[in-house]
């Protein structure tokens, strides 16, 4: 054996025999199919660190692409553990690698070096001024609709004027027209956008042959992870990169991929082995993260998409609890069930942070989040701000504050202008001097604007925006809270807006704004006087303790709450999925455009997140989005066999649990089990109890109702020793606490 080899043997060490087989790979393509826990990120850190140390290539050869910042540092800093040798080398993003090519290359296409990169904020701000000079009105079309879309052609390397040649309705004429504009004027500021750093790249390699040969020359070894995500773009990117060498080395896995709405195209990693008919694949398929079962689950789920390349996920770890798939009455229910057990699992000593629910939808975090911070849970929302936290929820309810209050000038400054109405901060500042002045309110100011010097356009708005709110506020006297909150968002036209944007993201907030009116209704239905000032006092204090909740980072974390789309890379112990229901997962908009399959991947990767406990919950009816639905369960729950499932059922009559399949972890002790009391009177005054319920019990002191069973039984989680005891309600000596 010859000393560079030698030198590299510590680097197979602990390897398994198929990431062995990858890390040796001879130069030419290959592909590696990782499966989800299956190492991948060591593979890549451990055939860099191999293909230095056996002298195939010195660090500045080497130009490694991952996704995130975060992910770049972490490899470097691994190859820096294993060899040493990361210094020169190149890795990082698509976009930083792009950027520094475009920084020495810039003048090829007429750009200076020292061009600026335009962030998202500064592209809509284009748009905007694209649209403004091109005589449109921002509210039809709104600048971030505009910009979404444009970025999706520039992704796909369609040019602003091969966009307008295949245009097909007078949206698509408007983004045409703004498309141009918006590239001439970032041309003209020595600007790019995110966007730009790919196409220009793309441009740049194609155009020239002597800079695509100098760059390919640059570097012998292009390795990519999480290639399943690439666009277009990057596609092509790679391409041009090693079609002289060949040495390209790709990590990836169908089965996760989930970001085709980002631009990400599965075809990249399916047609791999067409682009590069002599490519090497290897597979990964060894999980070290997940039981058997979990895997089981994972592996029949994703069997029924077409369109993959055929792996099996295997673990040595062991069977593993069965998969519990729990039906639940309602959103609340489920909110319980969910609670409780989380609140099993920590009082078993658990930690939160190992701990995670997830979701289609940001709303449906609303419910869950209430509960949780009633019960002093801490947890963490991932990918986005609390329910509460989030600005089209503050700026709603600032709306019914001024209702409420015309008063409170912070709410009533927070909505002047939002959404926009032309009425800028100067014209507020204006208003709010004149009302200092004459000791009146900011709101009685609006009544006189001509008065406070506002110009004649401004001056129109601050009336037919009174105008709106004092009609509002009569109607306020008559409406239920949920009924004025509808009005309210009709009235407003932020609805209508969203709905202009045609973005994933608007679509994300107008159901959040739909969830608040749920809220509101909510209220109405279990309040005894409902009243608007009730509802904001309400919501102000489930914020408020939101926010101390968010605060305490004490006893081990905190249990995390994120949507299925961010939990792609990570693992708990406990994984919760909640709505899990037909047209809520998988989505009806999923359903309507025939894209199962990514609705399935994003399933699987929700299943694979888990190492030891596993949770489906889905609800008989929902109340989400402000509209009460009844779903069947999801055909994804259908797809997992029978036997590594056991079911609980809660039976509408009774609201109680019935099992199927194995009873382990909620067996009663026999002590604890009573089913005959013969000769003593049942009691007349028994508590009507539902799961997450604390309840006092006089010899067992204080617990949690973890379930409910046939026959008025109760099955109750002691705090003294942790048992779990099936009581009869009607004779055992339990008070709600």
């Amino acid at each position: 054996m010859s000393t560079a080899t030698d030198s590299t043997d510590h680097l197979l060490e602990g390897l398994n025999p198929s990431q062995r087989e990858a890390v040796t790979l001879p130069d030419g393509p290959a592909l590696v199919i990782a499966g989800a826990g299956s190492g991948k990120t060591r593979v890549l850190t451990s055939r860099i660190g191999y293909l230095l140390g056996e002298g195939r290539a010195r660090p500045h050869e080497v130009l490694a692409i991952t996704f995130t910042n975060r992910a770049a540092g972490e490899m470097r800093e691994r190859v820096d553990q294993l060899v040493g040798a990361s210094r020169g080398m190149w890795v990082m993003t698509f976009h930083a690698a792009c950027g520094r090519i475009l920084r020495r290359e810039a003048d090829r296409l007429g750009y200076r070096s020292n061009f600026t990169i335009y962030d998202q904020a500064d592209q809509v701000r284009v748009v905007k001024a694209c649209l403004e000079e091109l005589g449109r009105d921002p509210k039809r079309f709104p600048p971030r609709g505009i910009h979404s879309r444009i970025s999706s052609e520039k992704n796909r390397l369609v040019s602003a004027t091969q966009f307008r040649e295949n245009i097909g309705n007078f949206f698509e004429q408007v983004v045409a027209d703004v498309f141009e504009l918006y590239e001439r004027r970032l041309h003209a500021s020595n600007a790019m956008d995110f966007d730009d750093l790919l196409v220009r790249s793309v441009d740049l390699l194609e155009s020239f042959d002597d800079v695509r040969e100098r760059w390919q020359g640059a570097f012998n070894h292009l390795l990519v992870d999480e290639y399943q995500d690439t666009n277009h773009a990057q596609y092509r990117i790679v391409r041009l990169l090693s079609d002289a060498h060949r040495n390209v080395f790709v990590v990836g896995d169908v089965d996760q991929a989930i970001y085709t709405w980002r631009g990400a195209d599965i075809r990249n990693i399916l047609d791999f082995e067409r682009d590069f008919p002599d490519a090497r694949v290897v597979r990964l398929e060894q999980n070290y993260r997940s039981s058997q079962r979990i895997l089981d689950a994972a592996n029949a789920v994703i069997e029924n998409n077409a369109g993959r390349i055929e792996k099996r996920l295997w673990s040595d770890l062991g069977m593993g609890e069965p998969i519990r798939v729990i039906e639940a009455e309602d959103e609340h229910d489920e909110a319980r069930i969910v609670a409780a057990r989380i609140g099993g699992l920590l009082e078993g000593g658990s930690s939160a942070s190992d701990i995670a629910v997830f979701y289609r939808t940001n709303a449906q975090s609303r419910v869950l989040e209430d509960l949780l911070v009633r019960h002093g849970v801490p947890y963490q929302v991932i990918g986005g701000p609390r329910f509460y936290e989030r600005a089209e929820i503050k700026d709603a309810m600032a709306y019914l504050s001024v209702l409420d209050n015309p008063s409170d000038e912070i709410a009533l400054r927070r909505i002047i202008n939002q959404p926009r109405r032309g009425i800028g901060d100067a014209s507020v500042d204006r208003l709010s001097a004149t009302a200092g002045f004459s000791g009146r309110s900011l709101w009685t100011a609006l009544e006189d604007p001509e008065g406070a010097g506002l110009a004649t356009a401004a001056a129109r708005s601050v009336r037919a925006f009174r105008a709106m709110m004092d009609d509002l506020r009569d109607r306020a006297v008559e409406l239920p809270v949920g009924d004025l909150m509808e009005l309210l968002l009709e009235r407003n036209g932020v609805i209508e807006l969203l709905e202009a944007e045609r973005t994933i993201e608007a679509s994300g907030r107008i159901e959040n704004l739909q969830e608040l009116v749920g809220v509101a209704r909510e209220y109405v239905a279990r309040s005894e006087e409902p009243s608007l000032a009730g509802f904001l006092q309400e919501v102000s204090l489930t914020a408020d303790a939101d926010a101390l909740a968010a605060a305490d980072e004490s006893g081990g974390g905190r249990v995390t709450l994120m949507t299925l789309h961010n939990a792609k890379g990570l693992e708990f112990d406990a994984v919760f999925v909640i709505g899990m229901e037909q047209n809520l997962f998988p989505h009806a908009r999923s359903i309507e455009e025939a894209n199962i399959e990514e609705e399935r991947r994003l399933c699987y990767v929700a299943i694979t997140r888990a190492r030891r406990e596993l949770v489906l919950v889905y609800a008989r009816q929902r109340t989400l989005f402000g509209a009460r639905g009844f779903n069947a369960p999801s055909q994804f729950i259908a797809e997992i066999p029978e036997n590594l499932i056991e079911h609980e059922r809660r039976p509408a009559a009774f609201g109680s649990t019935t099992r199927g399949g194995s009873s382990s972890g909620w067996q009663p002790s026999s002590a604890g089990a009573t089913t005959q009391l013969q000769g003593i009177a049942p009691r007349d005054d028994a508590p009507t109890l539902s799961v997450g319920d604390n309840v006092m019990h006089d010899q067992l002191g204080e617990g949690v109702v973890t379930g409910t069973a046939d026959g008025g039984q109760v099955i109750v989680r002691f705090r003294s020793d942790g048992s779990e005891r099936r009581l009869l309600l009607a004779y055992a000596p339990l008070k709600r606490i």
